[in-house]
């Protein structure tokens, strides 16, 4: 699902990872960052000004060539090699599998301080960092989905720019009268992956539903508000003819920046490109049902391995100063990325970056509507998949929404009684 554009990872051979903890002299730690150009200079910045103030530490920013996506395979290599780094950039998603891992650092006792500001934090961010009662990772990156329009189109079509109060039924309405003349009203990306499925929990979740049961043990998405959800979607896909259904994922951001989509659900990652195409774009929360616009966030974490006491404690340590306001500003807002905490916003780098990245306060108060966080279960990305393959086979006509739903629903109680 996004986030930095350029997120690469350090190959886990790197020299000097994972050796034996000395008992004495500087504590060296290694920070699988993932950034690259000019996104990795404000990380090496960051870790020199950190070494220059406490010298007995060396944090050492690392540089390679394998992709994010392939992090937690890196990691479980390296922890069995014994070449771990002492943090590294991992999804969110992958909290409740490093939950498991003994060698995974608990940080509860970091984040619990007084001064670090645990509550300072959005509750989605805290949400996905806790496993069990476990604090499993720092936030490293937050996002969350809201709905980004050409405003050149909608005044060109006569629709008016949607408010915070807009249903569903007006998203739907605004899609029809916006598709005409080669323009599809909106997109929607039918991977059958998380990217597909990430768009449909706040459906969910405004009309008071659960994705699992309270225990973990089952699914709870299969209702009939959830079918009538998928419902609106197929009927817009089909009926109304305004969904451009993206088979890759990969299409409809570059086609809402020619012009050629009117309305995405995306993420503030996608406001840099936007911007670089010139388009006159707005942002607004998403449509909701009965006044809920809840929305879903996208925390991803440093995590941190245990490679001795020392390097552990230190590396604790580097992340409390690392997630500070005046460091916070300088490592999201400098990479595009919004605030972890809330302090930051009070600072002038913040309204720098409200002007740099116009209507991005939208996403930043929308945090707010991100109140609920994923299932915290080690088989969610299989369970992600067969609803995925449920909601992407409803959009494209091919299974009723309802029928689509119930199967979905069966085949993820499998999967969720495997895993106990």
């Amino acid at each position: 699902m996004k986030r930095l554009s350029a997120l690469i990872l350090v190959s886990v051979l790197l020299a000097g990872c994972g050796s034996a903890e000395k008992a004495d002299g500087p504590v060296e730690l290694t920070w699988w960052h993932g950034q690259v150009e000019s996104q990795a200079k404000v990380v090496e910045q960051l870790a020199a000004d950190y070494n220059k103030t406490h010298p007995g530490v060396k944090v050492v920013p690392a540089v390679g060539t394998t992709n994010v996506d392939d992090m937690l395979q890196k990691v479980q290599a390296a922890l069995a090699g014994g070449k771990a780094p002492d943090i590294a950039y991992m999804y969110g998603t992958w909290m409740p599998h490093l939950a498991k891992n003994p060698q995974v650092y608990d940080l509860t006792s970091t984040v619990k301080a007084p001064s670090f500001g645990w509550d300072d934090f959005w509750p989605s961010e805290r949400a996905v960092s806790e496993v069990g009662g476990k604090v499993v990772g720092v936030p490293a990156v937050v996002d969350n989905l809201a709905v980004i329009y050409n405003k050149k189109l909608f005044d060109a079509a006569g629709v008016k720019y949607p408010d915070q109060n807009w249903t569903w039924d007006d998203f739907r309405a605004a899609a029809r009268t916006l598709t005409r003349g080669g323009v599809y009203g909106t997109a929607y990306p039918v991977t059958g992956s998380e990217d597909t499925v990430w768009r449909f929990w706040p459906m969910l979740w405004q009309q008071g539903g659960a994705i699992v049961t309270p225990d973990g043990k089952k699914s709870a998405f299969n209702t009939p508000q959830t079918a009538q959800a998928l419902d609106l979607w197929a009927q817009m896909a089909h009926q109304d003819k305004s969904v451009y259904l993206d088979q890759n994922g990969e299409k409809f951001l570059p086609l809402f920046q020619s012009g050629k989509v009117a309305m995405v659900i995306a993420g503030p990652w996608a406001l840099l490109d936007i911007i670089d195409h010139k388009v006159d774009y707005g942002v607004q929360v998403l449509p909701g049902y009965n006044g809920n616009h809840e929305t879903i966030a996208g925390p991803d974490n440093w995590v941190v391995f245990n490679n001795g006491s020392r390097r552990a404690k230190a590396a604790a340590d580097f992340l409390t100063w690392l997630t500070r306001p005046e460091q916070d500003a300088r490592w999201t807002l400098e990479l595009g990325n919004l605030p972890l905490r809330k302090a930051t916003l009070a600072l002038p780098a913040y309204q720098a970056f409200t002007k740099k990245f116009p209507s991005v306060d939208v996403f930043t108060a929308n945090l707010d509507n991100a109140k609920q966080a994923r299932p915290q279960l080690p088989s969610y990305p299989e369970f992600s998949e067969k609803v995925g393959n449920a909601i992407a086979e409803a959009l494209q006509g091919s299974t009723p929404a309802a029928q689509a739903l119930t199967k979905a629903a069966a085949d993820a109680d499998t999967v969720l009684g495997r895993a106990r």
